[in-house]
């Protein structure tokens, strides 16, 4: 095949070529060639589950080790049908990247999912191979999508009394139950979130494929002072096409959203946190932990904690599921202090009409416990003191008090396995400092019993080992709650 290409104009007529088998191919830009298979190819895991049911997976961080693993993965689960393997590297969970994001977040994106649940991942040989060749995870898995693939946009429009919601959709000509969408400069769907061109998918939770534009018009106008609309620009939809992917709420990002999940942060007082907690049946028909009973002036209350608020999750962990008793214990060990995340009932219900979890689009869905300012001691660190939190059980609170005549002291001699004493964080030779608030380093060990059974069924303890004991006296440095100590666990599970 010859074929020549000499500077000219570029209007001028393209020379004629023939072929000659003896010759070949003669000219390298028409070289033939294998493309080359890309060097890291992520999966795509769609799983479905049903109510009642996990996806059958285990998700674990690994102290010194980057990365979220997939870990037992469960026989016949919606995890194994999708092609999710153990030790997979999850990427992205429902389109958004995760690989850089703190563990607890991702558990509880995955958690907050529903019923389906879309993950991008690596094989672990293929993760450890990018990792040590420095290759940007972030810009593979955008790879995967396509260049200029934007997630969908749920987008909450407010009427407007002056323009309406400041809106028009038409019909895509020559497709069935295909809207686009053109929003009114500076109106209240613009402001929104809403662009020019986008294709409509959903009106307050219901999908728009399979209505007419008569019919789609009418439930706008009964849609009353807001309407929630999930969006996405037409070159994104053809990169889900490609990938044979659903568009799900999930996906989206949010625009304006009301009702937000708030978080809760309570350290506790001498009378305990200050609410009450209650398994009730809303009008649904849905079991839902409710808060109740705010004390005035309690920690609940100066933090901002509303009655009849419903509890979404403790310490980052998503309950709504879990049975009241186990609730309970969970906020029980956390000892003097708790997170918690809570939404109103009617917040509930307006993301329950969308499908989604309330903790979808929560960005501080996962916070930190609240940490206690730290004192310098003159030398090394030493263990601080602890704040213990105790409720009585019908054997007691789980711990004996011994007394040391040769220091002074009175101290924990014993703590039960399981009981309250041990799931408050005592330890046998902790140092009693305070007893519901009130300093006892001087007195006796039978002074110390009674300020602990007038106490009644709560009981907050000041304490610190006998080593850290001894350093802070002898430095001099007063022993107060101000002063604590966490340590973080090495490895995380969490089943989902």
């Amino acid at each position: 095949m010859r074929y020549t290409t000499e500077p000219g104009d570029a209007t001028d007529v393209p020379q004629k070529f023939t072929f000659n088998p003896k010759e070949g191919i003669d000219n390298p830009v028409l070289m033939i060639s294998d493309d080359p298979e890309p060097d890291f190819c992520p999966r795509l895991c769609l799983l479905k589950r049903e109510v009642g049911q996990g996806f059958g997976f285990c998700l674990r961080k690994e102290s010194g080790c980057r990365g979220h693993v997939v870990h037992q993965v469960t026989p016949w689960s919606a995890a194994e049908r999708s092609g999710l393997s153990d030790g997979d590297r999850i990427l992205e969970v429902n389109e958004a990247f995760v690989d850089n994001q703190e563990y607890t977040k991702v558990v509880m994106k995955v958690q907050a999912s529903g019923l389906q649940l879309c993950l991008l991942v690596l094989s672990a040989v293929e993760y450890e191979r990018a990792v040590n060749e420095g290759i940007d995870l972030m810009a593979l898995s955008r790879d995967h999508r396509g260049e200029g693939c934007a997630r969908p946009r749920l987008c909450h429009i407010i009427r407007d009394p002056g323009i309406g919601l400041g809106l028009s959709i038409s019909l895509i000509a020559g497709e069935r139950g295909k809207y686009y969408l053109s929003p009114v400069s500076d109106g209240p769907a613009e402001r929104a979130g809403v662009q020019a061109g986008d294709h409509l998918l959903s009106i307050n939770g219901v999908l728009v494929s399979k209505l007419t534009h008569s019919a789609l018009m009418k439930m706008v106008k009964k849609c009353g002072e807001y309407i929630t609309i999930l969006v996405v620009d037409s070159r994104s939809e053809e990169s889900y096409k490609r990938r044979r992917l659903p568009i799900l709420p999930a996906f989206a990002s949010s625009h304006n959203l009301p009702h937000r999940p708030k978080t809760i942060h309570l350290i506790q007082g001498p009378q305990g946190y200050g609410f009450l907690l209650r398994q009730e049946k809303l009008t649904t028909g849905n079991i839902a932990h409710l808060l109740r009973e705010v004390d005035p002036c309690s920690p609940a209350e100066a933090a901002g904690m509303e009655d009849g608020d419903l509890l979404l999750a403790v310490n980052g962990e998503q309950v709504e599921q879990a049975e009241h008793e186990d609730i309970v214990n969970r906020i029980r060990r956390s000892g003097q202090q708790v997170t918690l995340t809570t939404i109103s009932i009617q917040g509930k219900d307006y993301y329950t009409q969308l499908g989604l979890s309330p903790l979808m689009f929560y960005e501080e869905y996962i916070p930190q416990k609240v940490c206690f300012p730290t004192n310098t001691l003159p030398s090394n660190k030493t263990p601080g003191p602890r704040l213990c939190a105790l409720h009585r059980e019908d054997t007691g609170f789980g711990f004996k008090l011994a007394c040391s005549h040769i220091d002074n002291v009175i101290y924990v001699g014993q703590v039960e396995a399981g009981c309250a004493g041990e799931r408050a964080g005592l330890r046998e030779g902790d140092v009693i400092v305070e007893v519901n608030g009130q300093n006892v380093e001087h007195e006796n060990l039978e002074n110390v019993v009674t300020l602990i059974m007038k106490g009644g069924t709560s009981l907050m303890l000041l304490v610190v080992d006998k080593d850290g004991f001894e350093k802070l006296r002898t430095n001099g440095v007063p022993i107060t709650p101000d002063v604590s100590t966490q340590v973080p666990d090495t490895t995380e599970d969490n089943f989902v």
